[in-house]
């Protein structure tokens, strides 16, 4: 009785816990609930709780709260629940939604939420050879055959579990999952499927009361389903949704009969036409994955026909557009005639019989959408998709029926360039209205897909825009010159001309150098003249007024001209120059050139405070300054420029405002110095040689702001913000310089000018400004640059000590900035990565750099009794023990630079590691083991590359050991193998998982996973013997003989030593298992436990 009275009272206070958790509106207390509830999903007596909270909990929140619960019981991986209990579980749910029809929506969503989760991390679990969680719809048939409330439930579930069974989820292995979705796709999804058409069909057939709310659940519910089923990853591709025109439905064959039979098709078109247009979005979502099922399902004659009548249903709902006023449905059905083209080709659909009636209505359709084209703006893509992939496909069309594209393609072309001049009155005349020019991503991207549909009939195109070109310029011109023109009708006219200059740009990048004429290349030398002459306009007025937008698509026309029109690939006798040099006088290249750069010297000067304009203006210097080292002509010609030479002898910020440092933006808008200075590095270098005297000119503007800031640190205050952003700029400029000279002369004047004046103001600058990362950034961003031995340009003389220097340097910097960055103590986690992590990870990658650049001699460290060496590795370790394991994995670039950094330490280092305490030493293994699995293929790589060298330096070590006559071992290496034989665990857990990955998972690096195998093999043969029994009995009785002998292939012929023959004959050995054993496992169900392996 007492503990009635307890328990009692326990609900009530769990209830009114619920209560405030999600009622209330006052944050405290909603936090004091949810920590109050957190620890009772983590208390013993939970799942009795939970049990009692669903009999007798009186409100819908704390039904939620033990849904929830349970349904976090039965995922969690440490201490599961046994079989038993999840048994009871599942049919416990089944029997409360069956007796409880009434519940709350969120609480039956929960419930069925908690069915599908155990159904589908029990769907291997055996109970008296019987796997007891593999009769979903057989659980669901009572439900099916009630009420509609009840017909809800049981589609819900199938639909859930469906949904459920196709999502990964981060707490299991992904080849758990993988093996749990195959098994469902073969045994169930296609029941599930034809069951779903089979209640559409049902529903359908009898007249739908749509005014019943109930009905209009249940052909919601049936919409999912069918939905869910057709949207499943049939083959495990994950396909992300960004590469939705590419996507195809990978139906299994034994599908086959559901699709050749048409009424499966004429289905889904029916109920569009027949259902409110609310659900209709769905059903044309189920249409589009129909649409893209694979071509290898049928043979060409079923295709055919399967295109017909999918043709004749997109006819019919063009013929009757109502609906498509909606614009959920209009969406669906742009992503449906997209999928006409993505999964067919032009050469089929010009044979379905009613080709020339369909192009016509779906012309129609395209130049109706995009003359509206504030309505839903984001579908304008699929439309535009389908008819760049129609322009594409003209010229590989074999069919000998018209296409008829010659006459609708302009229509196309049309309908967009005239309705994007229209809207921009519109959208300057009332407020609200979004600019789609504001969206420099969706413009560049439909300018794109218009760049392949207007080079399609391209006489009509170019006359066109020439037209409306010269119109809007005469206009602006003349408005210009007007003393009483509106800034509106002068906004306007810019407006129009930035469109035609963005669009004259996507069609001259359109051009094919094997498919255009002559012809086409005078009319590219019509619409260039027009922007360039316009372009001395605007120039012109400058000084008085700018317009950010036009600017943006003149740098857009000319990064597309340069692409087509610039460099040593290209006729200079294109009728393009000749129209040029008639036209403007620019006879050749070399005058084109100057054009270029004059614009980027006018937009220095004129926008350096307008941070797009800037970055994308030095984004095209740097383009153009990429020839060497080839040496193109086109640089060439480039630093003969007059104005070259003028950037080249006045880089400062009186000719340049943008770097200048006294302006008021943030130390992160300085980027952009770093890509100026990289294509001025590249293009003094050109004539630089070995011209001292040249070079040191160059440098001056650096070098009297080194010398600047170090006037400032020799003086106890200074301004400590202007010092701040002097440095900054200062590195970033030289960030710049060290990546462009990538030849050794050159960068040995850089080194000689660096070291050892102006490496003590860098060191300096860490040590004050630590813990500000808009400062620590670029000067270690600098240092990691200076230490990469790239293209081989750090190689000093046999005589030179330099190596040792720089190393000394990068030492000291490592130690100064580790050492100060782990006093900051608590970091908050959002801020971790700004603030501490990023730094790290630019040490490890400056610290791998200087290791493996191959112009320092390590073993003179010790040998002179010098710690930098030391001090560096020493560091490396205080830093990585600072960050949590989960960090190492989250953040791909810490991910990258500390892996790669391993692999150099494992590689040439190994005393090191071995002489390491051995928690660090377990901190290390853990961080590969993890590694292992982890999803990017590098880090994955990296971690068998370091994997390989500890198991090899154990294997020779313990050969050592054993020899009769052996070299005693050193202290090191005699402390690592007694740490290896304590923690056994470590090594056999990544043996298991290197073989997992290779036998069950889509292994993409299987050469590197194949190289530590061996190793761990030879190290754990014993392990290796239990683990391979493991696996060969968790097969079915008729496979076991089959995978027993893939083992026994796997080792035939291999000795127990690590040479390089004897590996290179074990990975052959090992491609021949992957293969034979995935052949056995084919059209086999077999048994989780080798997939447990891990667990």
């Amino acid at each position: 009785m007492i503990y009635f009275r307890q328990f009692t009272q326990s609900l009530a206070q769990l209830e009114n816990l619920c209560k405030q958790l999600y009622e209330t509106t006052d944050t405290t207390t909603r936090l004091q609930a949810e920590k109050a509830l957190v620890e009772f999903t983590n208390s013993p007596d939970c799942l009795s709780k939970c049990q009692l909270l669903l009999e007798r909990g009186s409100s819908s929140y704390s039904q939620l709260l033990a849904a929830t619960c349970l349904t976090k019981l039965v995922s969690r991986t440490n201490n599961p629940l046994p079989l038993e209990q999840r048994i009871d579980i599942r049919n416990y749910v089944l029997n409360y939604l069956a007796t409880r029809p009434k519940l709350a929506t969120f609480v039956t969503q929960a419930l069925i939420q908690l069915y599908a989760r155990i159904t589908k991390l029990g769907w291997f679990d055996c109970q008296k050879d019987d796997y007891v969680f593999r009769n979903a719809i057989t659980d669901v048939t009572r439900f099916l055959q009630d009420s509609v409330e009840y017909c809800i439930i049981g589609v819900t579930i199938l639909s859930q579990l469906t949904n459920e069974i196709n999502q990964a989820d981060t707490t299991h292995p992904l080849t758990k999952h993988r093996k749990i979705a195959s098994s469902f796709r073969d045994s169930s999804l296609f029941d599930i499927f034809t069951l779903s058409c089979n209640l559409l069909k049902q529903a359908s057939g009898k007249n739908l009361n749509l005014n019943d709310e109930s009905q209009h659940g249940l052909l919601m519910q049936l919409l999912k389903l069918t939905h869910n089923c057709l949207n499943f990853d049939f083959i495990g591709t994950s396909t992300d949704e960004s590469s939705d025109d590419l996507c195809t439905v990978q139906i299994p064959t034994s599908w086959r009969s559901a699709f050749l039979d048409s009424s499966t098709l004429q289905l889904f078109f029916d109920l569009y036409h027949s259902i409110p247009p609310s659900f209709s979005p769905l059903v044309l979502s189920c249409l589009v994955q129909i649409a893209s099922v694979r071509r290898s399902l049928f043979n060409n004659a079923e295709r055919a026909k399967f295109l017909s009548h999918l043709v004749d249903g997109v006819k019919r709902i063009l013929e009757n557009p109502q609906s498509l006023s909606d614009p959920n449905n209009y969406h669906e059905f742009c992503r449906l005639l997209a999928r006409l083209k993505s999964n067919y080709q032009l050469g089929e659909l010009v044979k379905v019989e009613n080709y020339p009636e369909v192009i016509r209505l779906i012309a129609n359709f395209t130049v109706t959408s995009l003359q509206h084209w504030e309505f839903a703006p984001n579908s304008v893509h699929y439309l535009l998709s389908l008819w760049q992939r129609l322009a594409a496909s003209v010229p590989y069309v074999k069919a000998t029926e018209p296409h008829m594209l010659e006459t609708y393609t302009p229509e196309v072309t049309k309908a967009y360039i005239t309705s994007r001049l229209e809207s921009v009155h519109i959208i300057l005349s009332r407020d609200g209205l979004e600019d789609p020019l504001e969206d420099t991503g969706l413009v560049q991207q439909q300018l794109d897909q218009l760049s392949t549909i207007g080079r399609c009939e391209y006489e009509k195109t170019c006359a066109l825009l020439v037209q409306l070109f010269d119109q809007s310029a005469q206009s602006y011109q003349e408005l210009l010159q007007s003393a009483s023109a509106s800034p509106m009708d002068i906004a306007v006219q810019e407006g129009r001309l930035t469109w035609l200059v963005y669009i004259i740009g996507a069609v001259i990048g359109g051009r094919v150098s094997f498919a255009s004429t002559d012809e086409q290349d005078a009319m590219d030398g019509e619409l260039v003249c027009r922007v360039l002459q316009l372009m001395n306009l605007t120039d012109s007025r400058l000084a008085q007024a700018g317009n950010e937008k036009l600017e943006l698509a003149m740098l857009s026309f000319f990064e597309q001209f340069r692409k087509i029109y610039i460099g040593d690939q290209v006729q200079k006798s294109s009728k393009l120059y000749r129209r040029l040099s008639e036209v403007l006088g620019l006879n050749d290249e070399t005058m084109v050139l100057s054009v270029f750069i004059g614009k980027i010297i006018t937009n220095l000067k004129y926008w350096g405070r307008c941070e797009p304009i800037t970055s994308k203006t030095l984004q095209l210097l740097n383009d153009l300054s990429i020839g060497y080292p080839f040496l193109s002509c086109s640089v060439r010609k480039l630093v003969k420029l007059s104005a070259v030479q003028f950037m080249l002898n006045n880089h400062t910020s009186e000719h340049f405002s943008f770097l200048g440092i006294n302006n008021q933006s943030n130390l992160t808008d300085m980027r952009c110095r770093t890509t100026f200075y990289t294509a001025l590095g590249r293009l003094l270098m050109v004539d630089l040689g070995e011209d001292e005297d040249q070079y040191e000119q160059f440098m001056l503007p650096l070098t009297a702001a080194f010398e600047a800031v170090a006037q400032m640190f020799s003086t106890n205050s200074f301004n400590e913000q202007e010092a701040k952003r002097t440095l900054v700029g200062l590195v970033r400029d030289l960030r710049g310089i060290a990546f462009a000279f990538n030849a050794k002369t050159s960068f040995m004047m850089l080194f000689e000018w660096i070291y050892p004046s102006y490496m003590p103001i860098l060191q300096r600058a860490i040590e004050l400004w630590y813990h500000d990362p808009a400062c620590t950034t670029p000067v270690l961003k600098l240092m990691a640059e200076l230490v990469h031995n790239r293209s081989q340009r750090l190689q000093f003389d046999v005589s030179s000590p330099n190596g040792i220097l720089l190393f000394r340097e990068t030492s000291k910097m490592i130690t100064m900035y580790g050492n100060r960055i782990l006093t900051l103590g608590e970091v908050p986690k959002d801020q971790v990565y700004a603030l501490k992590l990023k730094g790290i990870s630019i040490c490890f990658s400056m610290l791998k750099a200087a290791l493996s650049g191959s112009y320092v001699n390590f073993g003179v460290f010790r040998l002179y009794g010098d710690d930098a060496l030391d001090n560096a590795l020493q560091t490396f370790i205080k830093l990585l023990l600072s960050i949590p394991h989960s960090d190492l994995l989250d953040y791909p670039k810490l991910s990258q630079s500390y892996y790669s950094l391993l692999e150099v330490l494992t590689q040439d280092h190994m005393n090191f590691i071995a002489s390491l305490e051995p928690h660090v030493i377990m901190y290390i293994l853990s961080s590969i083991s993890e590694g292992l699995t982890a999803l990017d293929t590098m880090v994955c790589t990296g971690c068998c590359s370091c994997l390989d060298h500890i198991v090899t330096y154990l294997f020779k070590q313990l050969s050592r050991s054993t020899k009769k006559r052996a070299t005693p071992l050193n202290q090191e290496s005699d402390r690592f193998l007694h740490i290896m034989q304590q923690h056994p665990e470590m090594i056999q857990q990544m043996l298991s998982t290197v073989l997992n990955i290779i036998i069950f998972e889509d292994c993409r690096n299987q050469w590197s996973m194949s190289r530590p195998l061996l190793g761990l093999i030879l190290l754990n043969e014993k392990y290796f013997s239990d683990l391979r029994n493991s696996i060969v009995n968790s097969q079915p009785p008729e496979k076991q003989q089959a995978m027993h002998l893939c083992f026994e292939n796997l080792m035939e012929g291999i000795e127990r030593n690590l040479l390089t023959k004897n590996r290179d004959r074990f990975t052959q050995n090992l491609s021949a298992f992957r293969r034979e054993v995935n052949d056995s496992m084919k059209n086999s169900t077999y048994g989780v436990n080798s997939n447990d392996m891990m667990s």
